[in-house]
């Protein structure tokens, strides 16, 4: 089966760029094209003038994990236990969510400021059971996260069901004033045709490695060309390896996703005609299910540790997964409802904290978004691009002080474990699947 991001499908191409060729010198190189690295080159294009800033990625710009997430905008998590106010973890989940704050605030300005068509929603989203076992100390996360500034609101039975149009889940805690809605391929394909004009983009560009060069500058190599640069900045995530970067502290977790045609009138009547909507899952791997504004189902029901990516067939097993957890939503959908059916990729690391550093004099780098990639990919190109540029702000302080990843054993230890992890997950999550 072809492996087809819906939304890329539905956002439709740029213009072709064309792949770097030659030795070739900069001022500022991105390497990455996906939100994080685009965010990073507006923000130099707008420090810099008058320098030259080139952004390469190794396939299409515009249409690698970026586009292929599931569109929340997050500004609140859902606490965890120990972040309840009260525990010990509440401080570091106040920080964390002044930071999400503030980025989902950027991903609003880079709309405005761009007039990015990407049908976004103000409308908050739910983190939604079918099992109610599996949403506990409600009266404590609601305190939680209206203590931080969230607008949040439980909601169980027919309440419930007259807001989702399904009589899956059984409870919910509605939660927005920060947390959004949008379509990422639209999203990231705005950044992409808004790059301002000393902004150069390679498409189709493989970077294998990188070397130090006299003078203070960095040669990136690729398989048939080259550029130096002065400073550079790492904007690839699940695939910071390919720099050369080993030390990050993340690892890469492979998803999968369906999206099915619109539903008919008849179909949207008979769910009560909600309003589009976004539920997350308690569990790290229940279902992420969204009721797109076109009327169409997203559901994303797998995720993996794995070094290489899903071949055709094991995509299509994948796939038979999404049409179980669809028809506990909305029975009558069947495997021929399914118009798109993807894999995707994101960065995560074991405190949930991301990679963010200065890895040596002019070269920077960021890594772990941990599933807040629209968000806090937003914030982060803004933010590495000021630290390479030697600007500092609160903002800026407080994500470098939070960036702490956690120690990751060697592999093969990190493959074993990170397996057995996700096997116990499984299990915990059968009932949110």
């Amino acid at each position: 089966m072809e492996n087809v991001c819906g939304w890329i499908a539905q956002a439709g191409n740029s213009s072709v760029r064309a792949r770097l060729s030659g030795t070739q010198k900069a001022d500022w190189l991105v390497i990455g094209a996906g939100i994080t690295g685009l965010c990073a080159a507006h923000t130099l294009a707008e420090m810099h003038p008058q320098a030259r800033i080139v952004v390469v990625d190794r396939q299409r710009a515009a249409q690698g994990a970026s586009a292929r997430n599931s569109g929340f905008v997050v500004a609140h998590e859902h606490p965890g236990n120990d972040e309840l106010i009260g525990n010990q973890g509440f401080a570091g989940f106040e920080v964390d969510t002044s930071i999400g704050r503030v980025a989902s605030e950027e991903v609003r300005k880079r709309i405005a400021r761009h007039g990015i068509e990407c049908d976004f929603r103000d409308c908050g989203y739910f983190f939604a059971v079918s099992d109610p076992g599996k949403l506990t100390h409600v009266e404590a996360k609601l305190a939680t996260l209206q203590a931080v500034g969230a607008s949040a609101q439980f909601l169980q039975g027919e309440q419930l069901i007259q807001k989702l149009g399904t009589r899956h889940y059984q409870a919910a805690i509605w939660c927005g004033n920060g947390n959004a809605l949008l379509q990422p391929a639209k999203y990231v394909k705005g950044l992409l045709d808004a790059l301002p004009d000393n902004v150069t983009l390679y498409e189709n560009t493989d970077i294998t490695g990188l070397e130090r060069l006299d003078k203070g500058r960095i040669r990136a190599n690729g398989i048939d060309a080259s550029i130096e640069a002065k400073q550079v900045l790492v904007c690839l995530n699940a695939f910071i390896p390919r720099t050369g970067i080993d030390d990050s502290a993340t690892f890469p977790m492979e998803l999968s996703a369906s999206l099915t045609r619109p539903l008919s009138d008849e179909e949207f009547r008979a769910i009560g005609g909600v309003e589009p909507w976004g539920v997350l899952s308690t569990r790290p791997l229940g279902a992420t299910v969204r009721l797109t504004p076109d009327r169409r189902v997203m559901i994303r029901n797998t995720a993996e540790y794995r070094s290489r990516d899903l071949s055709d067939s094991e995509l299509l097993h994948r796939r038979k997964h999404h049409v179980l957890g669809l028809q506990r939503r909305f029975p009558w959908l069947t495997e021929q409802d399914i118009h798109y059916t993807w894999t995707g990729h994101l960065s995560a690391s074991r405190t949930g904290q991301p990679y963010f550093a200065k890895v040596e004099e002019g070269l920077f780098a960021v890594a772990g978004c941990n599933g807040s990639g629209v968000a806090r990919g937003t914030l982060w190109g803004r933010l590495l691009a000021e630290l390479a540029s030697g600007a500092s702000s609160p903002i800026l302080q407080s994500v470098m002080h939070r960036a702490q990843p956690g120690w990751l054993p060697p592999r093969p230890l990190l493959d074993i474990g990170a397996m057995l992890r996700m096997r116990v997950e499984a299990v915990r999550a059968r009932t949110e699947i």
